[in-house]
């Protein structure tokens, strides 16, 4: 069943949630003003990202040699090989052993940390989610957490609603100014990744540092009169009229919601205490509760002593949820019909 439909009506991080609580495999694919991403899911985390705009070979090796792990003349052949042999970049030089495995991992999955946020910023555009089949990279296999992920996102976007306005993570800036006014290490450091070609995600990626201390110096600089943004052409467009209707509109997921519970209601002879209907509910509430602690602890800081201070509900079997947390790490679960924790009906 396809979810399909407009981000202003649905937006990325209940798009996120969804596929995640659920456990989607599939691709997720976000068409934007400025860009098209293809975003890979496999039991509801993510496993690859791709940018029309962000050719994935070309920023790759570019980070790679800017850190200093791989020579420009090794990126060239690299680079010709990956052409003829349609291999992706990464496996190529995992293969040859030209780079260790776990430096390029931590490039790659930075990588797809910057696609994936720099969503959150769109304020329009269309998304298709497509179930189907989608094959764990032998080489260089990835799993991101797209609960963590989708927090660090609302992380981020909260600290660039400081700058809103100004650039995105999209932005492509130029140097201005000939003369260069006394500037921190940073400004200098930041001011040398500015050549016209790399976008604000590509700097921050090639610098390693963090996503708002550097859009802070790119301000600085801008404001110094040395940079300016760079106007480029759209890659892709989304008329109005173009969007198609959804084939199942999740809008109306609240309307089924209570459907089912109405059904459940009126045939409680066909259900029993172990029926799927008792373990979805369960579930579903373990994962909305899951969200609001990390909600908390991104507020906060910590985890909440208890699970009071999130929820009161009680389970499909009138129980109280379990929760522990040690500060570090947290679990709820439900104790399942039997009621007792430990066992193999246990629902987490």
């Amino acid at each position: 069943m396809a979810l399909e439909g407009s981000l202003r009506d649905f937006g990325l991080a209940d798009i996120l949630q969804l596929i995640y609580f659920q456990r989607k495999t599939g691709v997720l694919t976000l068409d934007g003003r400025m860009d098209r991403v293809r975003l890979q899911f496999i039991e509801g985390n993510i496993a690859g990202a791709e940018s029309r705009r962000r050719i994935e070979a070309n920023r790759l090796g570019k980070v790679l040699v800017k850190k200093g792990l791989l020579e420009e003349k090794d990126l060239q052949a690299v680079l010709e090989e990956q052409r003829a042999s349609n291999v992706k970049l990464g496996n190529i030089l995992v293969r040859k052993e030209i780079i260790d495995k776990e430096q390029l991992k931590e490039v790659l999955i930075g990588q797809i940390k910057e696609t994936v946020v720099q969503i959150f910023s769109w304020k329009q555009g269309t998304y298709e989610f497509s179930p189907q089949a989608v094959p764990a990279d032998k080489d260089l296999p990835i799993s991101l957490d797209t609960q963590h992920l989708l927090m660090d996102g609302l992380r981020i976007v909260d600290e660039w609603s400081l700058i809103e306005g100004k650039f995105t993570l999209d932005t492509i800036f130029i140097k201005k100014a000939a003369e260069m006014p006394e500037l921190t290490e940073d400004e200098k450091e930041i001011l040398s990744s500015v050549d016209g070609e790399n976008d604000v995600s590509t700097i921050i990626d090639v610098t390693a540092k963090d996503d708002f201390a550097v859009s802070k110096v790119l301000m600085s600089l801008m404001e110094k009169g040395l940079i300016e943004a760079k106007e480029i052409v759209p890659a892709v467009e989304i008329a109005p009229t173009e969007l198609k209707k959804p084939v199942l509109s999740y809008r109306y997921l609240p309307v089924m919601a209570l459907v089912i519970s109405f059904l459940v209601s009126i045939f409680p002879f066909f259900l029993g205490t172990d029926h799927i209907f008792n373990k979805f509910n369960a579930s579903k509430t373990i994962s909305d509760i899951r969200f609001e602690i990390e909600t908390y602890k991104f507020k906060y800081g910590s985890y909440p002593e208890k699970l009071d201070v999130i929820s009161k509900e009680s389970d499909t079997w009138g129980r109280p949820y379990i929760y522990k947390q040690n500060g570090y790490a947290f679990v709820v679960l439900s104790a399942g019909p039997d009621g007792k924790e430990g066992t193999t009906d246990d629902i987490y």
